[in-house]
C-alpha cells in the first residue's frame, strides 16, 4: 500500500530528470569539496570525513524542497547502504568509513535516510525527515569535530570518550536546527520552543550513549520522531 502510493504520485514525473540532476550536482560539488582538502590542505581524515557526512546530509533539503520522490530516495538508501556494506569488506569506501574503531555509521546513516522519507513524505510532512537528517548531519558531524579539536574535559561512558565541549555543541545544533525547521513551517509558537528544547537534549544523550556507529540511526529517527509527536501532542492536540 504504501509503495503503490509512492509510484502513484505523478506530479513528480515531468521534473524527475532535473531533480535528481540537482542532487547529483549537490553530491559532486561535496565530493569535490572533500577531495580538494585532502589534497592541499592538511590531511586530516576525520574533516573529510565530516564534510562528506553534512554535505551529503543536506540532500534531504533539496528532496524536501524540490518534492523528490519518496520512492527515488528510498532506492538511493538502499543502494547507498548495499555499498556501504559492501566496503566493510572491501575497500570501495576506506576514507569515509576509517574511523579508527569498529563502527557501522555509515551503514545506519544511509539506512536512516531511506526510513525517514519512506515515513514522513507518505504522512505528507518531509520536514520532519529533514529535521531528523540535518540533526544527525549537522549536530554530530560539528561535535566531533570540536570535541576532538577542542574538548578538553573529557568523560567516559559505557566505554567510548565524550568530551562536554563536544556533546554541548550537539545540543546547541541540534536545537538550532530543530527550531529552525519548524519556524518555518509552523511559525513562531512557545511549543516550537519547548519541542526544540527536549529534542535537542534527547538527541543530545543518544549521541552520547552511541557504539559502533548506533547514533547515526537513532539520532535522526529518535529526534524526528519525538518532534512529530511533541507536535501532535502540544501543537494540534
Amino acid at each position: 500500500m504504501l509503495l503503490l502510493s509512492l509510484f502513484s504520485n505523478q506530479e513528480f514525473i515531468p521534473s524527475l530528470g532535473l531533480q535528481l540532476a540537482s542532487v547529483a550536482a549537490w553530491l559532486s560539488l561535496v565530493m569535490l569539496t572533500a577531495w580538494g582538502v585532502n589534497r592541499f590542505a592538511k590531511p586530516d581524515s576525520e574533516i573529510v570525513r565530516k564534510i562528506v557526512h553534512i554535505g551529503t546530509g543536506n540532500v534531504i533539503l533539496l528532496a524536501w524542497w524540490l518534492k523528490i520522490p519518496a520512492i527515488a530516495g528510498i532506492i538511493a538508501s538502499v543502494l547507498a547502504s548495499a555499498v556501504t556494506l559492501l566496503s566493510y569488506r572491501f575497500p570501495i569506501l576506506p576514507g569515509i568509513n576509517s574511523v579508527g574503531r569498529r563502527s557501522f555509521g555509515t551503514f545506519f546513516y544511509s539506512m536512516s535516510i531511506g526510513v525517514l522519507v519512506g515515513w514522513f513524505w507518505y504522512l505528507q510532512q518531509p520536514y520532519y525527515a529533514a529535521l531528523g537528517i540535518l540533526t544527525m548531519a549537522w549536530g554530530d558531524g560539528l561535535a566531533a569535530i570540536i570535541g576532538q579539536r577542542f574538548g578538553k574535559h573529557k568523560y567516559q561512558l559505557f566505554g567510548g570518550q565524550k568530551s562536554w565541549e563536544g556533546s554541548l555543541t550537539m545540543a546547541i545544533v541540534s536545537f538550532v536546527v530543530c527550531s529552525l525547521i519548524l519556524l518555518s513551517v509552523q511559525g513562531n509558537s512557545w511549543q516550537v520552543w519547548i519541542i526544540s528544547v527536549v529534542v535537542a537534549l534527547v538527541t543530545t544523550g543518544l549521541e552520547t550513549i552511541s557504539f559502533a556507529g548506533i547514533d547515526n540511526l537513532t539520532v535522526p529517527l529518535g529526534s524526528a520522531a519525538l518532534a512529530f509527536v511533541l507536535t501532535k501532542l502540544l501543537v494540534s492536540g
